[in-house]
């Protein structure tokens, strides 16, 4: 029925273009315009009430219950969890809080659409999706997916390998362990990204399985993509697989599975203000963890914001255990022109540069499987081409494990 439908609203809208005499429109078209039509409609859910933010973007203030992980099978008739049953262990020591508010942290952000509003209680925001957005994509069930081979592999840094994905890293990492979740507060700045279907972020990875076809992942951090985004802002961005990147997961909430109970933040919205060379600096905390009791993940945004969750029935790995964690950057080398990308990681300036010019992520931290939340052991480094962008780490009181990290892409000694 789906394709008769289909086919006969096309035959339809073909006939009048042809009575009010409108330039003829290939069938080709006119089923991508419908199939982008009707994503849109599944994403953009009836809003209690919208905002508009200063940089454009929409915010749609959509009743909780009627966000788009509801469109799940599994998940029509669940039972919102409105907390999760535990917080990690030394969450909320005095350590902990004092790295939340480190004297070097001098300046609180926000994201750029609170400048106008907030939503109500009961209500999540969620950022409206525009129709140019789907239409960047290769196709409309690729939209808001990430392509295939975008984990940084560090046992098996083949230069092929790198070249052929056109994805580069510079990350700490452990393995060797079982994972429940973990934690880094991540410097935020906004690189120059050179072409359009490039992009830039730094994140965090909750990986389980093998790196083939089965691989589950959590991310989290902040990006910027003119292709997803159509600009070069500095977005806060969460994404999931359990299939290697291959048909399920999506960043954000631009397919079914994240449920969102926060009404303060928005999954893909700027966050404001960025860091600046040599000026004020600016960073957010991030942690993942599982909850022991009810096994699924939980996401949550500086010390007051509870995202929401990942239920654990979305993942085979991850239903159990991490096996391996990751802190760091990527960013997209399209080799224009045959060089380098001048696409920049970080602040675009490489480790060695210290606080203030070069990216950093601080107090990083891991939860065991006493969901305690401590500095990780045997921290590793990786970078695919280190002249391109590099990494450096060390431990300190105040910062605990941390690293600096990033670079400028293109230069006398990266072509």
């Amino acid at each position: 029925m789906g394709a008769h439908a289909s086919s006969a609203a096309i035959v339809l809208i073909c006939c009048w273009l042809w009575i009010v005499g409108a330039a003829p429109v290939p069938a080709g078209d006119l089923m991508q315009r419908l199939a982008v039509r009707k994503h849109l409609r599944r994403l953009n859910k009836p809003a209690v009430k919208s905002l508009k933010s200063p940089d454009g973007d929409i915010i749609d203030c959509v009743n909780i219950a009627r966000q788009p992980a509801f469109d799940h099978p599994f998940l029509r008739n669940h039972t919102i969890q409105l907390r999760p049953a535990f917080h990690p262990e030394g969450l909320y020591d005095k350590k902990n809080l004092a790295s939340e508010l480190s004297k070097e942290k001098p300046n609180t952000l926000t994201q750029l659409w609170h400048q106008i509003g907030r939503c109500p209680e009961g209500t999540i925001p969620i950022r409206r999706t525009r129709k140019e957005e789907v239409l960047r994509a290769s196709s409309v069930k690729r939209y808001g997916r990430k392509k295939q081979r975008t984990i940084p592999r560090p046992r098996f840094a083949d230069p092929d390998l790198i070249n052929e994905s056109g994805h580069q890293h510079a990350i700490a990492y452990v393995e060797g362990d079982k994972y429940y979740g973990a934690k880094a507060i991540i410097n935020v700045w906004e690189p120059n990204i050179q072409q359009t279907n490039e992009f830039s972020l730094s994140q965090l990875w909750i990986l389980g399985g093998s790196f083939g076809q089965d691989l589950n992942s959590i991310e989290a951090g902040w990006l910027v993509s003119p292709d997803l985004y159509g600009d070069n802002n500095t977005r806060l961005f969460t994404y999931w697989t359990s299939d290697s990147y291959q048909a399920t997961g999506c960043y954000n909430l631009l397919c079914s599975g994240f449920i969102q109970i926060s009404s303060e933040i928005a999954m893909g919205a700027t966050i404001s203000p960025v860091s600046k060379y040599g000026r004020s600096q600016y960073d957010i905390s991030i942690l993942v963890w599982k909850d022991p009791k009810e096994g699924n993940w939980w996401m949550q945004f500086g010390s007051d914001y509870v995202m929401g969750y990942w239920p654990s029935f979305l993942f085979s790995y991850l239903a159990e255990s991490a096996s391996m964690v990751e802190w760091g950057g990527e960013v997209v080398n399209s080799e224009p022109d045959g060089q380098h990308t001048a696409t920049e990681m970080g602040s675009g300036h490489f480790p060695e540069e210290g606080f203030g010019k070069a990216s950093y992520f601080r107090n990083i931290q891991i939860v065991d499987e006493s969901n305690n939340l401590k500095s990780p052991k045997g921290i590793d480094l990786f970078t695919d081409q280190s002249n391109c962008y590099d990494v450096q780490n060390g431990n300190n009181g105040d910062w605990g494990s941390y690293f600096f990290f990033g670079g400028p892409g293109r230069s006398p000694s990266c072509q």
